[in-house]
């Protein structure tokens, strides 16, 4: 058995975890985590394998004390994430069919419109910068956008997208390794906050629909389809928080890999290298997720390693897109990369519903960012968030380049 450590509490890791990863990987493709008790997969090859095999799971265990954590458990384990067939097909089903009555390309006017407003209006984005100021990019830009994006597609008013955010983040912070008392009871306060503001937006919408992702989930509900309030709630939680947290970190670390590498800015903002082409090297180089999690239903053989019933693996997501087996120059970044088959949306049953949407909202902000600010410039050091699971930037302040 090949043993590993990988201490995420090392700011060094945090700053930079890809030597680390790279050491991983050429260990063996699926190495053993003592503190952890669970398999890290390491390579493309590995990670494509667990997440592709369905007899890996997630399998959703609810965390103790089970009276205390009620209100976060219950959020979990009632959305598709946390669970398998069939019941995960049922859930998926369900709003994956409502994503499909074209609410994602109805999106894109609104898209377009959202991230002029937020570049274009008196005292924004582009003004300041003009104005000489440094301005945080992800505060005046990133952050608001993809709540403002899935809360319109879900029918949630704008107005409450610091509420959402502040819910969000308190929530995903358990995902991280080794979580304190603190980041337990910010999560279940948000997970109460969060559940109670849901349910009432339910309520408003059953009463008034509109054209929005809520109204159709209701009517699936409410004609029969078998989805439960309780499971309603947590789906609309699982979206809304889906649907802002991972843009806003793609979003950030892409836009700073891009600002510091200028001569790969130069390709995309001079038109040679196209939007849609370089965000999927925005995803692979630093990736926004880096661990997702599989529970072996049986024993299982990865790679010449064998998984027993029961045991996790952690697919190491920014170790995959960094593996040189697949990627040519993995450690560099190049924005015509093509092809890039990276795992940044997952692979197999829970491959990301919301991935057109990710996309299309990611595409017209930096291309809308680009237009207009093509020589824009890191003003300072950005420093990172002190997380590593979700991967991303406390602030990215900007300036006009002198």
């Amino acid at each position: 058995m090949t043993a590993a450590r990988l201490d995420t509490s090392d700011p060094g890791f945090l700053d930079d975890p890809y030597p680390v990863l790279a050491d991983l990987r050429s260990r063996a493709p699926v190495v053993w985590h003592d503190t952890w008790g669970v398999w890290l997969a390491t390579t493309h090859g590995a990670v494509s394998a667990v997440l592709r095999d369905r007899r890996f799971g997630r399998i959703w265990t609810d965390q103790a004390p089970l009276d205390e954590m009620e209100p976060f458990n219950a959020l979990h384990r009632n959305q598709m994430m946390e669970n398998e067939p069939p019941a995960h097909t049922r859930l998926r089903r369900l709003v994956a069919g409502a994503f499909g009555r074209g609410h994602v390309e109805r999106m894109r006017p609104r898209i377009a419109d959202l991230a002029a407003s937020l570049l274009d209006a008196p005292g924004g984005v582009i003004e300041q910068v003009n104005d000489g100021e440094h301005v945080d990019i992800l505060a005046a830009y990133a952050e608001p956008m993809p709540v403002f994006v899935i809360a319109d597609l879900l029918g949630v008013p704008r107005a409450d997208h610091h509420d959402l955010r502040r819910w969000s983040q308190a929530i995903v912070h358990m995902y991280e390794p080794d979580v304190d008392a603190d980041t337990r009871n910010a999560a279940i306060e948000a997970s109460e906050a969060f559940s109670g503001y849901v349910r009432g937006v339910v309520a408003h919408r059953r009463d008034h629909p509109g054209e929005d992702l809520i109204t159709d989930l209701i009517a699936e509900r409410d004609g029969g389809t078998r989805l439960s309030e309780d499971e309603l709630v947590a789906s609309v939680v699982l979206l809304l928080n889906a649907g802002h947290e991972a843009s806003v970190n793609v979003f950030g670390n892409g836009m700073h890999a891009l600002l510091a590498d200028r001569p790969q800015l130069a390709r995309v903002s001079g038109g040679e290298v196209s939007v849609e082409t370089a965000l999927e090297e925005l995803i692979r180089y630093d990736a926004p997720l880096q661990l997702f999690e599989r529970t072996a239903t049986g024993d299982i053989e990865v790679e010449g390693v064998t998984i027993r019933e029961g045991q996790k693996v952690a697919c190491l997501m920014g170790s995959a897109n960094r593996d040189a087996a697949v990627f040519e120059r993995a450690d560099e970044f190049d924005v015509a990369r093509d092809p890039n088959p990276h795992v940044g949306f997952g692979m197999g049953l829970h491959f990301c519903l919301g991935a057109p949407l990710a996309r299309l909202e990611l595409q017209l902000t930096i291309g809308a960012l680009l237009d207009r600010l093509p020589a824009l410039a890191l003003a300072e050091p950005a420093p990172r968030r002190p997380t590593w699971v979700l991967r991303g930037y406390e602030s990215i302040p900007v300036r006009a380049k002198e």
